[in-house]
């Protein structure tokens, strides 16, 4: 953290250039959507750009990466991202709620989204039967779906938080609607004037991949085999460093190039960025291996693996998680935390899974 510097800052400024080429690019060969290789080639364009803009750009934006610049332009208090939750919505919800009481039950919201269950902990209910369909809508409207949950009307219901609260969400939210629905579906369409409905459909699906794209990833650093959740009471007296334990295990990395790092948003470090959500998401990369040695070090599980096989047991989980039960069978050891005075070390050979 001490050494950023010039190095970090020409590297945001220049995925921020590409991203807005990209966007230009995209939206300029749209105005000429009538023709298949423009539609394509506007779409993608226009598909990565909206990539590049919420995941490695607007989350780390958002998290405080990079308001060590003093640059008005690019800080964590005047950024807005193209995507329909308004920044200080997500700010509440993902900065505070979600990174402060990372997969402890009853505190993080973000497990399941409250819609979903996805450990066996969570009470079942019969809507659950339908949650392996859920998770494919959800994917396919994921910043729709991100922007209801920050509404909170769970909460709403729960009578913790009021309806005026609620109608002063709504404001602000119909104020970001607005200018979302209206770049996106009327102002660029117009623009191409008889293609209007070829570039609204060309921008409906750009949104589409970018929502995949995202859901994948955020479900992948998240509840992957290997990842821990935590009872409330792992918060009573919690610690600095076992709050850093809590994020290590609450956490999973996504394995690949240093391209698809970027197009993650570098949360493809799920585990770094929890354990430091203020360090500029390019560093990442550099402090990976000495968490992992870390990890190796004190038998602490440090969970990675591909999109594709990490995916594949997020969909395992939720499909199995449908039905009642799943949880561990008769007689499994319970995973708990160590009561003990030094570091955790391997006993026998096997590390210790420190859990709630």
């Amino acid at each position: 953290m001490d050494s950023r510097g010039e190095a970090d800052a020409a590297y945001i400024h220049k995925v921020i250039a590409v991203q807005r080429g990209l966007e230009m690019a995209g939206r300029g060969a749209l105005l000429f959507s009538r023709f298949p290789p423009a539609f394509v080639a506007g779409t993608l364009a226009l598909a990565v750009a909206k990539i590049l803009d919420n995941m490695e750009i607007g989350h780390n934006v958002l998290h405080g990466q990079w308001d060590w610049m003093r640059d008005p332009r690019i800080h964590s208090t005047t950024w807005e991202w193209d995507h329909t939750t308004p920044a200080e919505a997500w700010k509440k919800t993902h900065n505070y709620e979600h990174h402060t009481f990372t997969n402890v039950r009853g505190k993080d919201r973000d497990l399941g989204y409250s819609i979903m269950r996805i450990t066996p902990e969570q009470d079942w209910r019969p809507v659950d039967l339908i949650q392996p369909l859920t998770n494919v809508g959800l994917s396919l409207i994921f910043e729709w779906g991100i922007t209801l949950y920050d509404l909170e009307f769970d909460r709403v219901q729960e009578g913790t938080k009021t309806k005026a609260e609620l109608q002063a969400d709504l404001k602000v939210l119909w104020r970001k609607l607005r200018r979302q629905l209206a770049k996106d579906y009327l102002l660029f369409p117009a623009l191409s004037g008889p293609n209007f409905l070829r570039t609204a459909l060309a921008n409906l699906t750009a949104n589409v991949i970018r929502n995949v794209w995202s859901h994948a990833v955020i479900f992948c650093g998240h509840f992957p085999d290997g990842t821990e959740t935590f009872e409330e009471d792992r918060l009573e007296g919690e610690t600095k460093g076992e709050w850093y334990v809590r994020q290590m295990l609450g956490s999973a990395n996504l394995t690949g190039s240093p391209l698809f790092h970027i197009m993650t948003g570098n949360l493809s470090h799920q585990i770094e960025h929890h354990l430091f959500p203020d360090m500029p998401s390019n560093r990442y990369a550099e402090i990976a291996p000495r968490i992992r040695e870390i990890c190796d070090r004190y038998g602490l599980t440090y969970t990675a693996g591909s999109l594709p096989k990490q995916y594949g047991k997020v969909v395992r989980t939720i499909c199995r998680l449908a039905f009642p039960g799943g949880g561990k069978k008769k007689g499994a050891p319970v995973t708990a935390l160590p009561v003990q005075t030094g570091p955790a070390r391997p006993v026998n050979g096997a590390p210790v899974r420190l859990a709630g």
